[in-house]
């Protein structure tokens, strides 16, 4: 390992992080696509983490308010692209704690389906299905759908992926 192999991957994992924030995984993905070597990745990540350009839980943390707040998006979405960019399961679920504590999670999906539904009748079963989807889609969880919508008919509408 030369250190020219070693200013290059730290340059180009810099370069990579102007653009904007990356979780390690994303980074350590890249530089291997650019065919440095893994003792090299190895010692990359390790001082981009010494000088704090790299942290996982910041990144995760960032990115998991941005999506929330930007998109909306409930517990399960944030989750999953988390899991996606490489985080940590106990990093992702200390964010969701903090974002979606006990009641907060019920509070941002009320205001959502306000938003997008806020003048329609909710009791309709046709309107009532497509604000069921349309926050399955977003993220959250059938216990927070439920809690918030008026209950239909007996249907078991809460049935899906």
């Amino acid at each position: 390992m030369s250190d020219g192999d070693k200013d290059s991957a730290f340059n180009r994992a810099v370069k990579l992080l102007r653009y904007r924030a990356r979780s390690e995984a994303e980074v350590r993905k890249k530089l291997q696509q650019l065919g440095f070597s893994d003792t090299v990745t190895a010692s990359t990540l390790k001082k981009l983490r010494d000088l704090k350009l790299l942290d996982d839980a910041a990144f995760a943390s960032n990115w998991a308010l941005s999506r929330v707040e930007g998109q909306s998006y409930g517990p399960l979405r944030v989750d999953k692209e988390l899991q996606q960019k490489g985080i940590a399961q106990p990093i992702i679920s200390q964010i969701l704690d903090e974002l979606f504590g006990q009641q907060q999670g019920k509070q941002k999906a009320r205001l959502l389906l306000e938003k997008k539904f806020g003048h329609k009748d909710l009791t309709e079963p046709k309107i009532l299905r497509r604000a069921i989807v349309f926050l399955q889609r977003r993220g959250y969880r059938d216990s927070i759908i439920a809690a918030i919508l008026p209950q239909s008919g007996g249907d078991d509408e809460m049935e899906g992926p």
